[in-house]
């Protein structure tokens, strides 16, 4: 099923949770909405859910106005950040709970549900704990079987809100890549809501950027990540560093540095330049080398990469710079000592009315 949302407006109060957003989401595709809390990532998914109504704008399901349809009629299967399982039934009658509440022209025959929940029971990895009840399983066990419950309806659409957000950083890990080989095996259109830049990177097909209220950027993991189209996308995106300057002929003038600014075809003017801390080359100070003085406050070398903490001597503002530990050790770098930082990707946006 293809989804679509037109000019979604939606108010509560004085605040704009949505403000004409627009938005394709492909069929059979994974899409992440991501962006920080209050962004209105979560009410964009409850108004496609049909659980909250837009006070303006459209949701199309297979290119049809379903805007005015009630939430049952939308085929949706919707997972929730706390697992919302019936704590008094076992694992095997939260996942049969959906087709039990069918109209009886609809229903399945008790032999056929048996069937449908044992083969999704299966399909989570979980048909071994049929007969336990919600407390007696693990976070990431309770999710799973909330995602079995949502299947069981053969909804044409999966919608996700924070589904590992309650669970510790390596049930999340695992999780991940078991949603993805789940989502490449059924290939149900799919939405999920987080503000987790890692899991969005790691699982989505396509990648929905928001802040307030607005979408920001639209694409794969790798365009958002390797071309962010605005500072705000830059910097959610991973850990980033900042230099102001003005921007002129190529160049960005920062402090006693001038930096060059590759492919910048747009206006001079006082702007903000953007680097990543692997995109930083770094050798030892020699008079007259060109690009940033800084003197090495720390390094933090555990693991394959090293973190270097880097202070401008021009203004002390901090520089974080990472290198392959290998390379690292290589150049047998001293706290205290100074050196000298080049940016080998410079992304700089020039401020409006510079």
């Amino acid at each position: 099923m293809t989804i679509a949302v037109k000019h979604i407006h939606k108010q509560f109060g004085a605040f704009a949770a949505l403000n004409d957003v627009s938005l394709d989401f492909p069929a059979g595709e994974l899409t992440a909405l991501l962006g920080p809390s209050g962004c209105g990532k979560t009410t964009l998914l409850r108004i496609i859910a049909g659980l909250e109504h837009p006070d303006s704008g459209q949701v199309l399901l297979d290119g049809e106005d379903a805007s005015a349809r009630h939430v049952r009629e939308r085929q949706v299967g919707f997972v929730f950040q706390h697992y919302a399982l019936f704590k008094h039934m076992t694992v095997f009658e939260n996942v049969a709970f959906g087709l039990r509440v069918k109209p009886r022209d609809q229903r399945p025959s008790e032999h056929q549900i048996r069937v449908k929940v044992k083969a999704l029971l299966e399909l989570v990895q979980l048909d071994w704990l049929a007969d336990r009840y919600p407390p007696q399983l693990s976070g990431g066990q309770r999710q799973r079987i909330a995602l079995a419950r949502a299947l069981a309806v053969e909804p044409r659409v999966l919608l996700l809100d924070e589904p590992f957000g309650a669970l510790d950083a390596k049930v999340r890990k695992e999780l991940r890549r078991w949603l993805r080989r789940l989502h490449d095996e059924l290939h149900v259109t799919s939405i999920f809501v987080t503000h987790d830049q890692e899991e969005a990177l790691e699982v989505a097909d396509q990648v929905v950027l928001m802040n307030k209220g607005q979408v920001e950027q639209v694409g794969t993991p790798a365009q958002v990540y390797n071309h962010p189209a605005t500072p705000f996308v830059f910097s959610f995106l991973g850990h980033v560093n900042t230099f102001h300057g003005r921007v002129q002929d190529g160049f960005l003038a920062t402090g006693d540095a001038s930096l060059a600014v590759l492919g910048h075809g747009g206006a001079d003017g006082h702007g903000t330049a953007y680097v990543r801390p692997h995109e930083l080359d770094i050798e030892r100070y020699t008079p007259g080398a060109p690009g940033i003085v800084v003197k090495l406050r720390r390094a933090h070398a555990v693991g394959p990469l090293a973190q270097l903490d880097l202070e401008r001597g021009d203004n002390a503002e901090l520089i974080e710079a990472v290198l392959p530990h290998e390379h690292y050790r290589q150049l047998r770098l001293q706290e205290g000592e100074t050196l000298v930082v080049r940016p080998r990707r410079l992304q700089v946006f020039v401020n409006q009315g510079a």
